[in-house]
């Protein structure tokens, strides 16, 4: 289980030039539903939940924990970027308990650029509150999507394992971090 990375939180909403990250609210509620019910999202993090089961079990407002901040562009909710420790007990050679970047959007999103926007605000925070702290990023080898976002962020690959029946690519955030604007 993931754990916040301490500090102040949740600070102010980030802002960028199309997003705005911030804490969840109970008006997110359907978004989260759809972003665990989602085949297409959830393909390479277990699988889709059941809707039914979701509707009763979700919270009336979802992912209100330190470390997750709720994507939203025009006022709607369209993923979620999270930096949380990384469990001990999981793989991942000399970054027992690091600070990991997780992301996911509703496949609306997909193809527009918002998910490296949003993760780049959010390392952008995270370097700033916590200078010198090793930031990771692990992912299915099989989730190209994913793979192409982690290199874009500057995520340099250490290791690949097995976990939950399948290859993970696992990365740390390479320290020059000279990546191109969308």
């Amino acid at each position: 289980m993931s754990t916040p990375v301490t500090g102040a939180w949740p600070p102010a909403p980030l802002h960028t030039r199309r997003l705005v990250l911030r804490a969840s609210e109970a008006r997110d509620r359907p978004a989260f539903i759809e972003l665990f019910a989602s085949p297409e999202v959830r393909a390479h993090l277990g699988g889709a939940h059941p809707r039914d089961e979701l509707e009763r079990t979700v919270p009336a407002v979802p992912g209100r924990r330190p470390g997750v901040f709720v994507v939203e562009t025009g006022g709607a909710m369209i993923g979620t970027v999270s930096v949380e420790r990384r469990d001990p007990a999981r793989p991942g050679r000399g970054h027992d308990g690091a600070a990991e970047l997780g992301y996911t959007f509703l496949p609306g999103a997909w193809g527009h650029g918002y998910a490296a926007e949003a993760c780049r605000a959010v390392i952008d925070w995270f370097t700033a509150a916590r200078p010198g702290e090793p930031l990771v990023l692990c992912t299915q080898t099989a989730n190209a999507r994913s793979l192409r976002l982690a290199r874009r962020l500057a995520f340099t690959e250490v290791e690949r394992f097995e976990e939950f029946g399948a290859e993970q690519w696992f990365g740390v955030l390479s320290p020059a971090r000279d990546t191109p604007p969308d």
